[in-house]
């Protein structure tokens, strides 16, 4: 059987204020093309399909097509809900449409119920369990005790368990979640699912199964030869730049041996990070006009609009700081002024200038200064 492991689709996220649904697009059509060039049975989709409850028109017709070019390709498709998907509105219809082969499972009650997949070996139990949000699925089972991610997956794979033992003998299995799993390492973007200040779970619930294809986690990582995240198919945070995004093509023979293997997914719009003063910056750098493009300026004075001169150069400049190469402005604050005493208005003021260009007011700046509280003095003397 061979199985294609992707996750975290997030349709309709934006980078930085910047729409992604074309990127997104192009890199989901790689999907459909690693079926047809490898032959692929069925694709897993370990939850997160879309960035919102709510998603706009163009996310839902976006991955629309992207299953449909998946069906057409060839392979069976089966799916769970993640923390950002409504389990509700992706789980609508799904039983209409695992008869065309694409199987949506959302609800924690069906967790032991497999999609059985068949190949010259035999069936394969797959079994895809939705985000479990904790309390949720504590009440839908009558768990007693405190909530939490750890205990609502193990008595989900508990529960699998018991339905693979009552297989007959040789069923392989699969297992699909979206959580924690701790092992695991986080880029950054993905939203975090603490409950109670925890939001992690042993990797050992997933111990006995042939395959744990998990969602949750956005770069590609190894927990155990078995449990894989395959990551986001795009970077949706500049942590995760270099990243090579890819999905895992997973073989398992007729005894439940297991190889995987990395694919390559298209790389729709790179991304980079450049540092230095925006003069520098902007006469420099010409190969990364394309690339959605992180930057820190170090000027000791903070230029004038930089992102507008940035984005003439850079259409995909997205995100500016403003780090200037000297002392952090802040310990100005514990500094002896050059000369004579200040009052507590002009350290005042001299510490909102150093914290918004870097520098103290120079000497005509203190001279408009000193004339301008001394006029505010007489004013409250007088009034």
């Amino acid at each position: 059987m061979r199985l294609l492991h992707t996750s975290d689709w997030h349709v309709g996220r934006t980078f930085h204020g910047r729409p992604l649904l074309a990127d997104q697009a192009s890199v989901l059509g790689g999907l459909a093309d690693t079926v047809r060039t490898h032959g692929v049975d069925a694709v897993l989709i370990s939850g997160d399909l879309y960035d919102r409850a709510i998603p706009s028109p163009e996310a839902v017709q976006t991955v629309t097509r992207a299953l449909e070019d998946i069906r057409a390709a060839g392979a069976v498709i089966v799916a769970t809900s993640g923390n950002h998907d409504s389990a509700t509105r992706l789980g609508a219809f799904g039983g209409f449409l695992a008869a065309g082969g694409l199987h949506l499972r959302t609800s924690p009650t069906r967790v032991a119920e497999p999609v059985l997949l068949h190949d010259a070996d035999g069936p394969v139990a797959c079994y895809p369990v939705p985000y479990l949000e904790p309390e949720i699925a504590r009440s839908a089972w009558g768990l007693d005790g405190p909530a939490s991610h750890q205990a609502v997956l193990a008595r989900a794979t508990d529960d699998i368990r018991a339905d693979l033992a009552a297989r007959p003998a040789g069923t392989r299995s699969v297992v699909m979640a979206h959580a924690f799993v701790t092992g695991g390492s986080a880029a950054g973007s993905e939203r975090s699912i603490a409950v109670g200040g925890v939001e992690s779970v042993s990797a050992d619930v997933f111990e006995g199964f042939d395959y744990v294809a998990l969602g949750h986690l956005h770069g590609r990582q190894t927990v155990r030869e078995r449990i894989r995240y395959s990551g986001s198919p795009l970077p949706y945070s500049f942590s995760e730049r270099s990243h090579r995004k890819s999905a895992w093509l997973v073989d398992l023979d007729a005894d439940g041996a297991m190889r995987a293997e990395a694919i390559d997914l298209p790389v729709a719009r790179p991304l980079a990070s450049v540092r230095g003063r925006l003069d520098d910056i902007l006469v420099a750098h010409a190969d990364l006009a394309d690339h959605y493009l992180e930057v820190e300026l170090t000027d000791p004075v903070r230029p004038v609009d930089p992102m507008r001169q940035l984005q003439r150069r850079f259409p995909y400049a997205v995100k500016l700081s403003w780090q200037p190469e000297q002392d952090d402005p802040r310990s100005l604050r514990d500094r002896a002024p050059a000369s004579g005493a200040m009052s507590a208005d002009d350290e005042l003021i001299d510490d909102f200038l150093s914290e918004c260009r870097g520098s103290r007011a120079s000497r005509h700046e203190r001279f408009l200064i000193d004339g301008a509280l001394a006029g505010h003095r007489q004013a409250e003397a007088a009034g």
